[in-house]
């Protein structure tokens, strides 16, 4: 008769400590990423940007002061605060009105989000680690 010994040990409580800390660390870096990128494209002028292209902030840079992130080991979110800019962001997001003014689509939000997606792939590729 033959006999197999082996000795198993669970790893499973390291395997999602360590996939939770690399979800926390990716949700972070993708969501500073975009956030640099989005504040990129907003330049401070006078007077509204043309429709399609991202809004311009204006006196005080508000705007570029408000996109701010929050990331944990479940996702992201990116955007502007809505205690610093109002419902100005979703106006030039997706156009509408704003203090009795129509807005064109102004997108700068989504954009930069199609911009950074082919990028997060490779970026966490390995990132759980031996």
């Amino acid at each position: 008769m033959f006999s197999l010994s082996f000795k198993y040990e669970d790893q499973s409580s390291r395997v999602k400590d360590a996939t939770e800390k690399a979800a926390f660390r990716n949700f972070g870096h993708a969501a500073a990423s975009i956030r640099k990128d989005v504040i990129s494209t907003i330049e401070k002028q006078a007077g509204p940007s043309d429709p399609g292209t991202p809004p311009h902030t204006h006196a005080g840079g508000f705007l570029k002061r408000a996109i701010a992130y929050f990331a944990d080991k479940l996702g992201a979110v990116v955007g502007p605060l809505h205690s610093v800019v109002g419902e100005s962001g979703h106006a030039h997001e997706f156009g509408g009105y704003y203090l009795g003014t129509q807005f064109p689509e102004r997108p700068f939000m989504y954009p930069a989000l199609q911009r950074a997606i082919p990028r997060f792939a490779e970026d966490w590729k390995g990132s759980i680690g031996a």
